[in-house]
């Protein structure tokens, strides 16, 4: 993914949380901004308790291996429900 497509999404308001999903099937939930950091080589992403404490550990990626970027709210996978029919 484009490291700008994705550091837009962040940069929306108000913020929607969202999940990034990995080429190798694995995901990140992204609940607040300041979970996140991008760069044109890296994507940084805070692992921890999801509480007002630090994070236990980073999760860093390179931005080509992020397939794709969905809300948490269920907006996008209610979409795909009704397109089907």
């Amino acid at each position: 993914m484009n490291p700008e497509t994705l550091r837009e999404q962040v940069r929306k308001r108000p913020f929607e949380a969202f999940r990034v999903y990995l080429s190798d099937g694995s995901h990140y939930d992204i609940r607040h901004p300041e979970m996140i950091a991008i760069t044109r080589r890296d994507v940084a992403i805070a692992i921890g308790p999801g509480n007002d404490e630090l994070p236990d550990r980073l999760a860093t990626c390179d931005p080509l291996h992020i397939v794709r970027v969905e809300p948490l709210n269920g907006r996008a996978a209610r979409q795909q429900h009704s397109r089907r029919k």
